[in-house]
């Protein structure tokens, strides 16, 4: 729910999902092509200021939804580097570490690329794109359907929460542990019982196996896609370059 906020409020709100969708494959190409440290770290740099100032995310926001990803690959790094052997003794493998710099910065490239696409596009607009591109139907309503419940599963635990603050459950770490639990044993319950409301709900509408919105209207979509282009070019060139070089 943070990343959807996130893209409510973006300035890029009304940019054509295309358009953004475009410039985030241009940086994740510009990443797989680029070859040196130096240079995937100056794409990864362009991304993420290019999210943080063109697009006005927050900072805080950005810095809290990539600190997950970014834990998982320091620690992937330290496992290329570092493990057990045949013989069960841990020890220094013999990955250079111009190899594992590549690796970590090729991936923080993509992830800033995902991330300036997914901090700026709400899940309608991305449905939307994904269905002028062809997705699958059945793929886009499991989409929408996890979407939704997830909004339905905070909403159960929040619930949740509150009636057990009010009967003193969180009075300790025991009595806190123990609410938990118990909160965690129900939600499977509720949330099968919303689920199938939701279902009861789609099929009185006359759900046949496609889930529609009202697409948004984007008047300068052309435009913007022109700019996202060029946008992208300056990503990929100075990567081809480096590649050739």
């Amino acid at each position: 729910m943070l990343i959807e906020t996130a893209a409510y409020a973006s300035r890029w709100r009304p940019v054509a999902p295309s358009a953004k969708a475009l410039f985030a494959l241009c940086g994740i190409g510009a990443a797989w092509i680029a070859h040196s440290p130096s240079m995937l770290a100056a794409l990864a740099c362009m991304l993420v200021l290019t999210a943080l100032l063109f697009a006005r995310v927050p900072l805080r926001t950005y810095a809290v939804l990539a600190i997950a990803p970014v834990g998982f690959l320091l620690l992937s790094c330290v496992a290329m580097l570092a493990g057990p052997g045949a013989d069960g003794h841990w020890g220094w493998h013999g990955a250079p570490l111009d190899l594992v710099a590549r690796t970590a910065l090729r991936s923080l490239t993509v992830l800033a690329a995902l991330l300036g696409l997914v901090l700026t596009t709400p899940l309608p607009d991305l449905i939307n794109l994904l269905r002028r591109v062809r997705t699958p139907e059945l793929l886009l309503d499991l989409m929408v359907l996890c979407y939704r419940m997830l909004f339905v599963l905070r909403q159960a635990w929040d619930d949740g929460v509150q009636a057990q603050r009010a009967r003193l459950g969180y009075g300790g770490w025991r009595h806190a542990w123990r609410s938990m639990g118990l909160l965690a044993g129900q939600m499977a319950v509720q949330v099968w019982q919303r689920a199938s409301a939701l279902q009861m709900a789609a099929d009185a509408r006359g759900y046949q196996g496609a889930l529609r919105f009202l697409p948004a209207v984007f008047p300068q979509a052309r435009a913007q896609n022109l700019r996202a282009a060029l946008a992208g070019a300056l990503l990929l060139a100075p990567a081809i370059g480096d590649r050739l070089s």
